[in-house]
């Protein structure tokens, strides 16, 4: 399996909240903290990824967790 090429997350800030996302395996998608690159990674098929994305543009995670 090759290996998952990282990207910070656009949600992600700068100081505290860093997470970085891999994309580069078309049949799954790897999410970890980027404080901790050689700890447990996430990993879910890609329209999972999608799912989470769209509920969290579209406001309905916020609303799910009762606006964390």
């Amino acid at each position: 399996m090759p290996a998952f090429e990282y990207r910070k997350s656009s949600y992600s800030d700068h100081e505290e909240e860093c997470v970085e996302v891999a994309t580069n395996i078309p049949t799954i998608i790897a999410i970890r903290d980027s404080k901790n690159a050689i700890g447990p990674a996430l990993r879910v098929p890609p329209i999972a990824w999608r799912t989470f994305q769209t509920a969290l543009a579209s406001g309905r995670l916020r609303r799910a967790l009762g606006s964390v």
